[in-house]
């Protein structure tokens, strides 16, 4: 297993956490994690690949190790700001690589499209984005919020390692045990009573009052510059979030004939953190790409 170290920076007022791989003089690979997950999910794909690479991974703004705000909501533009001041920090002059996973895929996408001249390559892996929404749901949703916003959210505590590493499989059964404990390692610590507390801020459970506009999204889609490898989990269940697999098909292959240059890939036998279940797969296809 490589090495990773963390490193602790302040940006846009948050004290956010780092995790690197490998040399600091080899090329950059940025990596963006997906919601409820860490930096350190990618430890199996980047032990996987075989060229000499400078893994940059953030743990998000409320996840990980990075500071959680003091908010009742979180707003996804202050995730694309993030992403922003990160590359700005550890990459001013250059053109990133840049991968994506889940919601880290859909906020590399729109940043990709934002600031094109900034992405050189942009690997998404399963950031379809959001179901489609309607205005006449936006009285709904602003109530929604506002009654959640009368509660205090939380997360479930786990008596021990075991526990989550139960909870792991339970989500992933193709989670090996050694994964499955590296992995409850990062994702939950220790609190002052000896139990597991999961690692993110038990506000990312509440709603956005935002409607999700599926339009805006793919305005900004159409404007990357970068080529994009799309990579899909054959297993994958992120499709209920659409709809029935069958309007889902549709859409995501809707919404993927707005990027100008795409190359698409399905992993077999990986479901949605495909990352974890077919990391040297998914390791060849990002070495491939980005040669």
């Amino acid at each position: 297993m490589k090495s990773s170290r963390s490193e602790f920076i302040t940006l846009r007022g948050l004290h956010m956490h780092i995790r690197h791989w490998g040399d600091p003089q080899a090329p950059k690979l940025f990596m963006a994690h997906g919601w409820m997950d860490v930096a350190a999910s990618f430890q199996f794909v980047v032990d996987a690949l075989q060229n000499e690479w400078h893994v940059i991974a953030p743990d998000w703004r409320g996840f990980g190790l990075t500071e959680s705000p003091i908010v009742q909501s979180y707003w996804f533009p202050d995730y694309i700001a993030d992403l922003d001041a990160i590359l700005q920090h550890y990459s001013a002059d250059q053109a990133v690589n840049l991968l994506g996973h889940s919601m880290g895929g859909n906020i590399a996408m729109i940043y990709a499209g934002v600031r094109p001249e900034r992405v050189a390559k942009l690997i998404n892996l399963e950031g379809f984005g959001m179901p489609m929404t309607q205005a006449k749901q936006a009285p709904g949703r602003y109530r929604k919020w506002l009654d959640e916003l009368r509660e205090v959210p939380s997360l479930r505590n786990y008596a021990n390692i075991e526990e989550v590493v139960a909870r792991l499989q339970k989500t992933n059964p193709r989670l090996s045990n050694e994964r499955a404990a590296f992995l409850a390692q990062h994702w939950s610590r220790e609190n002052a009573q000896g139990e597991r507390e999961i690692l993110a801020d038990a506000a990312h459970k509440n709603s956005s009052p935002l409607l999700y506009h599926v339009d805006e999204v793919l305005e900004c889609w159409q404007n990357i510059a970068a080529p994009v490898l799309w990579i899909e989990a054959k297993e994958t269940d992120i499709w209920r979030m659409i709809g029935s697999k069958e309007q889902a098909r549709a859409e995501i292959d809707r919404r993927m004939q707005y990027i100008p240059q795409i190359q698409t890939k399905m992993i077999a036998d990986a479901g949605h953190m495909l990352h974890h279940d077919q990391p040297e797969i998914l390791g060849r296809l990002i070495e491939d790409f980005l040669a």
